[in-house]
This record gives C-alpha cells, structure tokens and sequence, in this order.
C-alpha cells in the first residue's frame, strides 16, 4: 500500500493533469526541481511508487474508469434520465464530440503517468544505488507502466504522440506535438516490456509489494500486446501471434496453483481473501476504511433499495448493466448470479452490477471499501491462450484452455455445450465462444471493448452493433454507431495544438 506523503511528494514534484495546457506541458514553477529530486535510492522509490499512484484516478485505468472501456462496449450503459444527457452519455450513445472534458481528461491523465515515468527513465542514472539489481527493478516497473499507458492510449486513439523523456524547454514540447503511427507506439511498447523482463523482480507480488509489478504481468502485458498487433497491424501477424504464445505461455506457468478450477470464481472477489487471492497477477491495491486509499466500486454500483454491495445507501440505479449482457449469461452460469442483481424497486427496475462488494463493518456506512481493482488475472491470460492457439490454427489447444474457465465455472464444456442447439446458435464458431466466455468471465473488469475490437476488424464492429437489438442495448443509440468509433477523435484542445501534425481522426 503506498502512503499517503508518497503521492503528496509527487504531486509537488509533477503537475495536476488539469493544470496541463497540453499532454506534453510539464511547468509547474512550484514543483521541487528534478536535480534536487533524484539524489538517492528513497527518492527513486518515492517517484516510482508516485508512477503506481497515477494508476488510481477513474479518469486514468482506475475503479472508476468504465466509462472509458464498458460504456464504450456493450456491456454497461446508462438508464436514468439525468445521465441520458451530457458529456459522458456521448461515450456509450456513440455521438462524442472532440471537445468531450471527460475524453481530454482521460487522455490528460495517461500522458501524466507517462510523464512521470519519463522524468524518472531520464533522471535514474544520476542515482547512485547499493545495488545494481535495485535500480533495474526500478526502472523495470517504471518501463511497465509507461508500456501500459501506451497500450490504452494506442487502442484507442491510433497513432499518438510518443514521448520517453523528460521534456525541459519549449522547444522539446514543440518538436514532441505529433502523432506516431501505431507500429511505432507498438515498437516502443514492446521495448519497454522486453527491457522490463530482464530485471531481478519476482514473478508474482505479494504480501507488502502486492500491487507492484512482478514478470509474471510483464509476460501477460507483452502477450496481450503481441495478439492485439497481429489482429491491428497489417505486418507480420504470424510473428506476432507466436510471440503472443510465447509470451501467454510464459506467464501462465508462473501461477501459483495448479488447475484453475482449484480457485473458486467467488475467491476472487472476495474482498476478505484477496490478500491470498492465487489468481491476481496485477491489480491496483485498495485499503478497506481508509478514506484515501479506499474503493468506492461497490457503494456507486449499489442501486436504491438494495443492500448487497456496500452498507452504504444507494440513492441511483447503481452500475448499469445492458439487457444484451444478461441475455449472454448462459442458464445457471454462477457468474451472473454474483456479477448481476435485478433491482426491484419501482425507480429502478433494472439490473445492476454486484462483482465487486464489501459490505463489512470495516467499510462502514460510508462505503469505503477494499475492493482490489483487477488489471490482469489468470482466466483472463487462459482464454488470451485460447484465443490465440484459435488464431494460430490449433483448435484443440484452444478447446483446453476454453474448458479450464468453463469448468471452473462449473459450465458444460465446449464439446457438450456445442452440441447444445441454443449454444450452437449464438456461437457457431469456436472464435465467437471464445468471446462470449471472455465477456462473461471478465463482466466489468474494462476488457469488453479491447476484446471486440481485437477480435472484429472496424467493418465486422460496425455490422456486429448493428446486429443487436435496440430493446436489449438501453438508451443508447447503436445505429449511431459506424466506422468512425472504432477510435476516440482527438481531444480538440489538443488537436488545436497543430492541426496538421496532431491532424483529427476520420469522421470527427
């Protein structure tokens, strides 16, 4: 758990993502100077555990950060008439304007931990430390979340302007405004990762360091990133997906347990066990009571009249969830018991989110929970391992790893549910169970949207949303949907920047 006079420390050092004129704006003429900074190991720990810190807000990949990813899919949405207008409808109603506050906050906020990671890539070497391996485990986590910032920031914006240093003139800001292309962001995300794996850091993190980064997330992150080319890039997608196995593979023999089915779904979101939780490779550590270091994913799902979440009082319709979603869950699927709840109540009368829950006296009335927020867990790495044993032509292997999430689950597996006329109908291909497993296994844990339009080029995207009911998706309007949203437009301030070389994305 990081202490609160770490993130203080690095607020003073590092500028508010909204004092930022721009993403590459990094004056703060009350900022303690890097040359000060940078003088010995607890500075160098101070700074990377600010780095971790960034991680945390709901406009960077925080608890709070659906609207980015699950509002963006078909998984989450939004029913009430107060919320049905304004800026952040526009993410899941498919009508966001460049000048959408919340998008440039977002965008905002990655570019704030990348600058903090590139303040300390650029100022480290200065360091003297005790030992070599300390400054490369410094370095290797600070290199991860650079490489994860750009991974979000890549996916859903294309190519971006790539910053790896610290930026200390106008100029430097100057000649760093432009987007890259994608192969270049991608290029640099995979060096990162690459540098990052040969450090001394453990496999899994646990205990005091549970949190941080360990080889076991490196491996996973780098996989995902390797499938994600090979389905995004036009160039070597063999390659790719064979470094994705690789990869994938590297990172599931580094669990902890043996079959998954020896973890209980329910384990894992435990908020009483989650210090033991066997799955969890990397996650955003959250301390029950504490009103700095708390979740609050449990309280905001909770729906008026309801008491499953928190001991806090629900006063909305809680964390939406879309009638397309329910209608995925297959009968008796464990999972939608505890991820789902109807809300009875006359002012709500719909489903809403109940995954993450923390009703204990810790928590209290006032909801601060402890819910750990997952960024990477196992059954997310199996079925990336069926996915991409599927795209490399190896069906069979593809079909085990399916069955290890299924039967965990306690679902029929693929063999038998296949013959199922009704299963056989909504997914006549192995790709599409695949897809349907990953939604319903990882409901709400900000995968959905990567997924669709990892598995789906922009064409099959559009035709797919079209494809669904209207009555199913709420109040958002999926014929809105079309070529154009497959990435977000460029937030318009920064677009105005340089209009030719931070030049907008087509259809916005």
């Amino acid at each position: 758990m990081m202490k609160k006079y770490i993130v203080l420390t690095m607020a003073a050092l590092l500028p508010l993502a909204a004092c930022k004129k721009s993403f590459v704006d990094q004056t703060d003429p009350n900022a303690i100077t890097v040359s000060n900074y940078f003088t010995s190991e607890t500075g160098v720990a101070q700074a990377v555990n600010g780095a971790y810190a960034a991680l945390r807000s709901g406009t960077n990949i925080g608890e709070n950060s659906g609207l980015y990813t699950d509002e963006r899919s078909d998984d989450t949405g939004r029913d009430d008439a107060q919320s049905n207008s304004g800026e952040p409808f526009q993410f899941g109603n498919f009508s966001i304007l460049a000048g959408n506050t919340f998008l440039l906050s977002h965008w905002l906020d990655l570019y704030q931990a990348i600058t903090r990671c590139n303040i300390i890539t650029s100022n480290i070497d200065k360091v003297t430390f005790s030992a070599a391996n300390v400054k490369q485990e410094y370095l290797a986590q600070t290199e991860f979340i650079r490489a994860l910032m750009y991974f979000q920031l890549v996916r859903k914006w294309g190519p971006v302007p790539l910053v790896t240093k610290q930026l200390s003139s106008s100029a430097d800001v100057t000649a760093n405004t432009y987007r890259q292309s994608e192969a270049a962001v991608y290029a640099q995300i995979v060096a990162d990762l690459k540098d990052a794996l040969t450090s001394d850091l453990p496999n899994l993190q646990t205990g005091d360091n549970a949190g941080r980064v360990g080889k076991a997330a490196i491996n996973g992150l780098l996989g995902q990133v390797y499938l994600t080319m090979a389905s995004t890039l036009a160039d070597n997608k063999a390659a790719n997906l064979a470094s994705a196995n690789t990869y994938l593979t590297a990172c599931y023999n580094m669990r902890s347990f043996g079959a998954l089915s020896t973890v209980a779904y329910a384990v894992v979101f435990d908020v009483s066990k989650k210090s033991t939780n066997p799955e969890a490779i990397f996650e955003i550590v959250n301390k029950q009571g504490d009103i700095n270091y708390s979740s609050s994913i449990a309280a905001n799902n909770q729906a008026l009249g309801e008491t499953i979440n928190s001991q806090k009082i629900g006063l909305g319709v809680g964390g939406n969830v879309t009638r397309d979603l329910i209608l995925d869950y297959e009968a008796n699927d464990p999972r939608a018991a505890f991820s789902v709840k109807y809300a009875a109540s006359t002012q709500v009368q719909d489903y809403f989110i109940t995954k993450y829950r923390d009703v204990s006296a810790a928590a209290g009335l006032n909801g601060y929970g402890g819910n750990n927020t997952p960024i990477m867990r196992y059954a997310d790495i199996i079925l990336m391992l069926a996915e991409v044993n599927m795209d490399l032509g190896n069906n069979t292997a593809a079909i085990q790893y399916l069955d290890m999430v299924r039967a965990r689950a306690g679902m029929p597996l693929y063999a038998v549910a296949s013959a199922d006329p009704a299963y056989a109908a909504k997914y006549p291909t192995l790709k599409l169970a695949i897809l349907h497993e990953r939604r319903v296994e990882l409901a709400f844990e900000h995968q959905r949207w990567f997924d669709l339009i990892r598995f789906f080029t922009t064409d099959e995207l559009v035709t797919f949303f079209h494809a669904k009911s209207q009555a199913a998706f709420g109040n958002a309007k999926l014929a809105n949907f079309t070529t154009k949203d497959r990435y977000y437009p460029i937030p318009l301030s920064e677009y105005q920047l340089d209009p030719v070389k931070m030049y907008q994305n087509a259809g916005y």
